[in-house]
């Protein structure tokens, strides 16, 4: 990166030379990256979020977090004008609280990441088990991505997955308008005589209505990487807001628009992944479309905690060798990598299902990731001047509401989202009983 990762966040010793520039991004491409990290498989389950919900607290809640999480992207960028030396959310961490915070957050924020990546994975062996009419065990079409994700993250700059990204974004647009236009022209995959019924204000039980705002949570859930791109950024002081802005509007508009349209075409034959609920042929090649973009949000979110673990490691053992490219540090690189990506493939089928990992992911980390640490970052900034003025003392008391509502879907949401996994596995009619299984995980 351009801030060399040898360099002691915290000191103002002198940093080590870096042998390449890392600092490549601009505001354009840095945008696209925003869009991949976030406009991937969240988007998948939106439309069943809105049937549990109903249609009209289910916008209003896309509106929420949409300007909820700009907000907290804001956040994150006034954190690094103040320390740029910081290259994740784990620096940041010990800016706030010392290295015990900084060590506890980074093993969090990896357990993190290896969610995001297991239910993209998870995503791409149901468009395996779909394409292919489950053709193999689920466990095979499991790996299969694992191992292409593993080969994606050998390069280590962003820069590499900026170029990737477009052809991610045009794929997941592509396969969400598959799905709509079939749903419009034939229909939702249902029995005969079907009719799509459109609520416009849901009764959920307590466990249903947490797990779609957790699913509604995950979709947003891109903030974690905002300091790596920043890092990367050639002036993300005056770059990094208009790409955030962009990067927002694209997304919620892109959200609402996906999931009302395909909600008010399916009614309750909608299903998550909403692929699914095209009939079979649209839903078959949709599927296929779909594949590049999921790789490419296993790629960002995946290089991600690789390049956190390497310099980690790095800065304590040859730390004026970060950004070089010898037979050392490509293979602490390579068996990083390795290890993480073997870890995800466990994870993934630990627990087989998609809306359970989602659910699960955004309990325990997203929440506080995208959410609660943001506003303690905040707090940190402003410690001492908080309610120094009436704009300081709103903001303030809105941050101290954001992390009441981070630990409300910290707990509720663990017990929401574990509840309802628990019950799928009990479920007779679920082929996916339990871990490691060859079940069928196709929507067909």
């Amino acid at each position: 990166m351009g801030i060399d990762y040898a360099r002691d966040a915290y000191k103002h010793d002198e940093p080590y030379q870096s042998e390449e520039t890392y600092r490549t991004l601009g505001r354009w491409r840095a945008c696209v990256i925003l869009i991949t990290i976030e406009v991937g498989i969240g988007v998948l389950s939106l439309p069943s979020a809105l049937k549990t919900l109903g249609l009209i607290p289910g916008i209003i809640a896309l509106f929420f977090f949409g300007a909820l999480t700009t907000y907290c992207g804001w956040i994150l960028l006034l954190f690094y004008r103040a320390y740029p030396m910081v290259t994740n959310l784990v620096d940041c961490a010990r800016c706030v609280g010392g290295k015990p915070f900084e060590v506890s957050l980074g093993i969090v924020f990896v357990m993190e990441l290896v969610l995001i990546c297991a239910s993209a994975n998870i995503t791409l062996s149901i468009a395996l088990n779909s394409i292919t009419g489950h053709a193999l065990c689920t466990v095979i079409f499991m790996a299969i991505p694992h191992i292409a994700c593993w080969l994606l993250c050998i390069p280590r700059k962003l820069t590499f997955a900026a170029f990737f990204s477009w052809i991610c974004t045009v794929s997941i647009v592509a396969a969400v308008l598959i799905v709509m236009i079939a749903l419009g022209v034939s229909g939702p995959n249902a029995p005969p005589g079907f009719e799509a019924e459109i609520v416009l204000v849901g009764k959920p039980t307590f466990v249903e209505a947490v797990n779609a705002l957790l699913n509604i949570a995950f979709a947003f859930a891109g903030n974690q990487s905002f300091i790596s791109v920043m890092a990367e950024m050639r002036d993300p002081s005056k770059d990094f807001t208009p790409a955030l802005i962009m990067q927002k509007g694209f997304e919620v508009v892109v959200y609402v628009v996906v999931a009302c349209v395909i909600y008010a075409l399916a009614g309750d034959a909608v299903t998550s992944p909403a692929l699914g609920s095209a009939p079979r042929l649209p839903a078959k090649i949709a599927y296929g479309i779909l594949i590049p973009s999921v790789l490419g949000t296993g790629l960002l979110i995946g290089i991600t905690a690789i390049k956190y673990m390497y310099t980690a490691f790095m800065r304590k053992t040859r730390p004026d060798q970060v950004n070089t490219h010898n037979t050392w540090t490509w293979t602490v690189w390579i068996t990083i990598g390795t290890v993480f990506w073997i870890v995800t493939f466990v994870v993934s089928n630990a627990i087989p299902i998609f809306n359970s990992i989602l659910s699960i992911s955004a309990a325990v980390f997203i929440s506080w990731f995208t959410f609660g640490l943001t506003s303690l970052f905040w707090l940190h900034l402003n410690w001492k001047v908080q309610f120094s003025t009436p704009t300081k003392t709103c903001l303030a008391v809105y941050n101290y509401l954001i992390i009441l509502m981070t630990l409300f879907l910290n707990a509720g949401g663990l017990y929401a989202s574990l509840r309802a996994l628990i019950d799928l596995f009990n479920d007779p009619d679920n082929s996916l009983n339990g871990p490691f299984t060859c079940g069928d995980n196709s929507l067909f």
